[in-house]
Formats: C-alpha cells, structure tokens, sequence
C-alpha cells in the first residue's frame, strides 16, 4: 500500500494559543507547568487530528516552544557557555535566554543567539554557534519524551529531528575557528547515534531526518561528510528506519549523493523540484521514495488529478510498498485550519486548503492509488472544477494592469543623477548632522492601539473615532522622539496591523484570512495576505497619514512603504504565473505611492526590501537572474522621484557576500541593516565591496527584551566607524519597534541618541586635535 504521510504540522494552535501561553510565561503571568501543559494540549490536539484523517506516518518533535534549530542544539548539547549550562536538561529559561537574551536587577545580562532565515523562507531560526572544540552531549530529553506521550495516546509517530549536515552548515564559526567544520562530524555523529538508538528503545520504528542541505550548492568536503556520517549511523542503528527529508529544492548534482546514503528511504519536493521525478524513480533501487506533491508552503487547493499521476507513475515502477505520499515540506509555513475562515470571500476560499486541509489531501491522494481514482471521483471532479475555474476566472485576470505591464521601460528604472550628485543635493536640502539617528518604522503597538482597530473592524466606532486615536498616537510618537533629540522622525505606523498585511489590505489582487497564522520566529506569528489575482493601487495608501505626523514637526518625517519583494515573500503568492511578474505588478503600485507621498511634501521615503536576502534561490545558478528582476522591481518602485528625494531601504538578517553588488544596484540612497547581533561582522561585505551609498547599521537588537546601555552602542558605533566613513553613516536599531514594550523602547533610543552624540563630540575632537 502507498501510505499517506506527514513532515510536520504548525505547532502554534488554531488560535495561536501556543504564542499566548509562551508570551504569558515570558510576562511571568503564567508558570512553567501552564506553559508545558498547554504545549502537551496542542501535541495531543494535532497528532488525533492527522490520525483521525488517515494519515499513516505522523510526526513528533515537530513541535517547539521557540525554533526546532535551536531544539537541535540544545538536543546536542550545542549550548554557548555564556549561559552557563552545567549540563543535564537544559531549563527552560536557558532556553529562553539562548533565543531572546536575558536581562535581569540581579546582575545578567547576556545576548541572545544570532537569528536569520530558514533557506528561502519567512521562518527565523537560531543559529548554532560553532566552535573548535565541542563537545556534544545530550541537553534535552524532549524528542524522547514527546514520542512516548504520543504512544501513551496510542499513536505511533515519526520523530523529526534536523540533520547532521544541516545542523552543521546552519551554524556560524567561531573566529578562532580557521579549520573546516567537517572535523566537528564525528562528535556531532556519535550524538546522533545515542538518540537514534534511544529512540529505537522506546519502540520508534522510522525516524525522519530533515536534509535540505541535498538542495544546496554542496562542496565535496560536505558530500562527504554526509556519506560518513550516514555510514556511521547506518553501522550503529542498523534496524531502524531512517528516512531523509530533502525540500525546498531539486537534488540536482545532489542525487547520487542522496541515494547513496544507507537508509530506507529519501524524501524529495516536486513541488519546488517538479523535474526531479524521472529522475529519483531511476536512481531509487530499494529505497522507499517519499514524493511530496502537496505544497507545504502555499495555501492553493492541490491539483488531485496531476498529483494522483504522479504517484501513480512511482508505484507501477517501484511498487506501492516503496513509495509515501506527503506535502513539499513541513507543513509549518502553512496556516493550520480553512474551517475557522468565516469572512473570506467564498469563491477564493474554495481555491484554498491550509495545513489541516493538506493532510486530507494527502490521504485522498494516497486512497485514489491504492483503490482507484473511483473511491475518490467526488474529490476529484471538484479539484478539477477548480483548476479549470482558476484558468479562466475574470476575477484573477486585470486588462488595465496588463496592459500598464507592457509599457514598462528602461528608464523607469533609473533616478535622474548619479548617487554622488544626489548625495550633494540631499545633504544641503536635509542638513543632518554626522551620523543622522532614526528608527526603522513602526513603534510598539499598544493594547489602546489593538483596541482601536479591532472596534473599527467590528462597527463599534466610527471612521472619525478610529482616524482620532491613530493621530493620537502618531502625535504621542512626534512628541517621544521630538523629547529625545532623534533627527529623522517617522510617524510610528499605529495604523498599521502589519508592514505587509496593511498594504495588501489597499490593493486589488489580495484577500485576507481571519486565522491564517503562520509562526515567523518564536512567539511572533504573521497572517500573510493571499495574492490571488493582478495587482494594482486603487488609491493612496499611506499619504494622508504622512502628512498628518510631517505637520507636527519642523523635522523630516520619513514615509514609511514596504517593498515589492517583501510583500511578495511575506504573502502566499499566486502559483499560475511566474512570481517576478506579480512582483512587477506590485512594483508599479508602489511606484504610484512613493509619487504622491513626494508630492505631499515627504522629503525621505523608505522602501523596505527585508526580504529580498530571503528569496535567494537555493542554488548559485539561479541567483543572477533573481537578483536581476529583483532590483529591477525595486528600482521601478523608487526612481519616480526628484533627485533632492532620499530613498532608504531596510533589510533583515541577510549575509550580504553573495548579494552585495545587487544590493549596490538596487541604488537606494541608504540602506539600514540588521547587525547588533553580529557585532558589526556583516558590514564586512560592504567594506570588502567599497559600497558608495549610506548606510545604518543596526546596534539595537529589537528581537531581545534588554536594553543596551549607551557605551555598548557607542562601542558598536566605533566598530562600524572604523569600517565605514563617518559621513556615510546613520544609527537606528535593527529593525522596526513594534513588537516591544515601550519602557524598553524609551531607554534603549535615548541610549542610542546618546551614543550618535557621543560619536560626534569624538569625530570634532579628533579633528581639532
């Protein structure tokens, strides 16, 4: 029989009620007992739901309360000895300490782990910190405990864990870590084995081991390495079922590689990797062949038919005993529940399926091929009703904004004057001083705020009363930062429920979910807007708001937009059309804005492309012309404006070495960038590039609850002073504010102020000395 499996379910909960319980244990409103036991409520909630919908392998150790990365190197022991972990069960508070720092009135005070994104995808994960001599010793008895409370259940699941290689390739070195980090292998491996071999005794018959790193751009060192270290494991557990998850994906060069590994069996995405199929069917000898043809990453109905082919083809030429049907990929970056959306439009709703949708998808796709397509004609002639509507629908396709499309040219991708010439024009029109402070955008969003906007949604106040309380805040904001001597204002985007949500609420092409959360990193979850057809800008959409905060200040107040790359990567996208046209659509609406806020007096706009880093391809042959309809789009939405115009872009945990010279194209005037994690290191590519513009390199991590005092920043500061000339410096946190309280906002951006004066008196001293 095919069999109907998973790779993952999203752990936050329906009503995200794993955010509520995390975030009410880190306000000390609930114990750690509340906090584990909602946790175990949540597990036992969705391994009934995918075992009462058919499924046939179900996953554990799927779950997290933070990041199922740093769950890898708390599992191995990986744990950086600035928390002071003297070994046995990593606490929860260490744990929680390692993602967000700690900061108390008795004395502690340590940083968190670095953050970036999981490959190409809106998920955050904690990077390993890798040094020379690790020592790797069991931290957590989590991945064991969570398989015997699901066979307590009576259900029998397939523990996840993350790969070795990827686990290893995922972290950063140490500086004095000069050697490869293939020499750490053996030690990582030996781990491995003690919890394979755990889990074999606790009565686990398949394991999952999650290998996107087969998708990668692999060295032969990390070839390899892999081989070894599957070797070892095959050697030390030889009767346990091990099967390696590739995604996000083709295996391309990667294929032998993979097949060679001594395990049951691979699984492969055809979704992302839809040419792959001929390929792992003829290199899959007698391995069992997992085919994920459900996408775990977007929220489109699955095409039954095309998908049922597919499986079919496999199991007449390996057997149905040796082939698994399953979504892409872990089905996190997937809301959980369609049924809880009772406001969507119902004909896009019908286009839809979310996680729990999936995984009957799944099993649907399992039965056609194992009782024939007949068992299934219900659910197949509707899954073809809706491809065929999905086609042809008005609805999806726009004549104005196609036409808009073919008249786009070359020099609409270009500002008037050369960056050196503008740099002239702005300085004398903006007159900052050296190293200019400001902050990324949003400001926290207060309960007042949250109120405000759920009253309006819900009809209880009127259109005035809501526009009063947002201008109240922004005037709250103008005041703050009019108090602590900050030099750029922005209006603090109380308005705005999300930085991508927000905009895709005031285009055509978009809809919104009610419930379709999906976990971003940690607590913070996103409800990402769904693209389902053209894109174009009816009306302004942030012009009357920009006004409203520039008439409060004698200051420039910067207009705050969010990129055409971003708002592509943080929404589920529109799949019958190649994704840089929709972000083409979007480029031109924004373009519009970016007008008609220069027409109303705005003198600095910026764009955030946070996610561009985020979109990379997975493999070096694709970068180039990613990179190059990247910054095309970017350019299109910014070169409409005069030369005196400044326009900022903001980007998030990126390593820009393989991206620098398209960041240098993409010819903002300034760009900020996250890297008070770092401690400066990722100023290194535009050190080593010689970027010409002006940068803001973060040096408040916005992502922990401590406050940095003034000399940390000043240190910071100085580091970026020696790598970047003075005058092309600014100072902002790292990203934008709206996630924290404001007591902590209102100390660490006096300290940051504080620490851009301090610098200045430096440089003049310097130069009167």
């Amino acid at each position: 029989m095919v069999l109907a499996t998973n790779l993952g379910f999203p752990r936050i909960g329906a009503q995200r009620e794993l955010k509520k319980a995390v975030e009410g244990y880190w306000k000390g409103q609930f114990s750690a007992d509340f906090l584990l036991q909602a946790g175990k409520e949540l597990r036992e909630r969705h391994w009934r739901l995918q075992k009462d919908a058919g499924l046939d392998h179900i996953p554990s150790n799927d779950f997290s309360f933070y990041d199922q990365v740093l769950d890898m190197s708390v599992l191995l022991g990986a744990v950086p000895a600035r928390y002071n972990w003297k070994g046995g069960d990593v606490d929860l508070d260490t744990y929680f300490a390692m993602a967000r720092g700690r900061q108390d009135n008795k004395g502690v005070d340590v940083t968190a782990m670095t953050m970036t994104k999981w490959l190409d995808t809106n998920y955050h994960y904690l990077v390993p910190e890798l040094t020379k001599d690790m020592q790797f010793k069991i931290g957590s008895s989590k991945v064991f405990d969570e398989y015997s409370e699901a066979r307590k259940l009576g259900i029998q699941t397939r523990p996840v864990l993350i790969g070795p290689i990827t686990w290893l390739l995922s972290g950063s070195k140490a500086e004095d870590f000069t050697e490869c980090r293939c020499t750490l292998v053996p030690g990582i491996v030996k781990a491995y084995i003690h919890i394979l071999k755990s889990l074999q005794l606790l009565g686990a018959e398949w394991v999952q081991i999650d290998e996107p790193a087969l998708a990668l751009d692999l060295e032969d060192r990390y070839k390899d390495a892999m081989k070894t270290a599957y070797k070892m494991i095959a050697a030390a557990v030889p009767d346990l079922k091990i099967i390696v998850a590739t995604y996000f994906e083709s295996l391309h060069d990667n294929i032998d590689t993979a097949f060679a590994l001594p395990v049951a069996g691979i699984h492969v995405d055809l979704v992302r990797g839809a040419d792959q199929l001929d390929k792992v069917i003829s290199k899959a000898g007698d391995k069992v062949l997992s085919l994920g043809v459900i996408d775990g990453r977007n929220i489109w109905k699955n095409d039954l038919s095309a998908s049922i082919q597919k499986i079919e083809k496999a199991a007449q030429k390996l057997g149905t005993d040796k082939v698994f049907v399953a979504p892409s990929c872990s089905l996190i970056h997937s809301p959980v529940d369609l049924d809880n959306e009772k406001t969507l439009d119902p004909q896009v709703k019908n286009w839809m399926a979310f996680a729990t949708q999936k995984v009957a998808e799944i099993v649907t796709v399992s039965k056609a091929v194992n009782n024939g397509r007949e068992s299934v004609s219900l659910a197949l002639q509707v899954s073809d009703g809706i491809v065929k509507e999905r086609k042809t629908s008005p609805r999806i396709h726009d004549k104005n904004v196609q036409e808009r499309m073919k008249v786009i040219s070359p020099a609409m991708m270009k500002r008037k004057s050369s960056f050196k010439d503008r740099q002239k024009i702005q300085h004398a029109a903006l007159n900052l001083p050296l190293f200019p402070t400001t902050s990324i955008g949003s400001f926290p969003q207060t309960e007042n705020i949250r109120k405000a906007r759920a009253e309006f949604k819900a009809g209880k106040i009127n259109e005035a009363a809501y526009k009063k309380a947002m201008q109240d805040e922004i005037k709250s904001v103008v005041d703050f930062q009019h108090e602590i001597d900050i030099d750029v204002l922005v209006h603090g985007e109380p308005e705005r429920n999300d930085m991508v949500e927000y905009f895709g609420e005031q285009l055509a092409g978009f809809v919104f979910s009610s419930n379709g959360w999906v976990q971003s990193y940690g607590s913070r979850c996103v409800k990402p807007p769904i693209i389902f057809g053209d894109v174009s800008r009816p009306k302004p959409m942030t012009v009357e708001w920009s006004k409203y905060a520039q008439s409060l200040t004698s200051k420039v107040m910067k207009g705050m937009l969010t990129g055409p790359i971003t708002i592509l990567q943080w929404s589920f996208v529109r799949d019958d059309q190649p994704r840089y046209i929709t972000a083409r659509q979007i480029a031109l609406a924004i373009r519009d804005e970016v007008a008609d806020l220069e027409k109303a007096g705005i003198r600095m706009i910026q764009i955030d492309e946070a996610a561009i880093r985020e979109g990379l391809p997975l493999r070096e042959a694709d970068y180039k012309d990613y990179l190059d309809k990247a910054v095309e789009n970017f350019r299109i939405s910014a070169s409409g404006v005069e030369d005196k115009t400044q326009i900022h872009t903001h980007m998030c945990y990126s390593d820009f070495n393989t991206i620098i010279e398209s960041v240098a194209a993409m010819d903002a005037d300034v760009i900020s960038i996250e890297t008070s994690r770092s401690q400066m290191r990722l100023l290194d590519a535009f050190v080593k590039f010689k970027y010409p513009n002006e940068i803001g390199p973060g040096v408040y991590d916005i992502h922990s609850p401590r406050v940095p005092d003034t000399k940390e920043m000043t240190d910071l500061l100085e580091k970026a002073a020696k790598l970047i000339a003075p005058r092309q410096l600014w100072v902002n946190p790292d990203c934008g504010l709206k996630t924290r309280g404001w007591p902590e906002v209102k100390s660490a951006l006096k300290n940051m102020v504080a620490a851009a004066k301090d610098m200045r008196a430096k440089i003049k001293s310097s130069a009167a000395a």
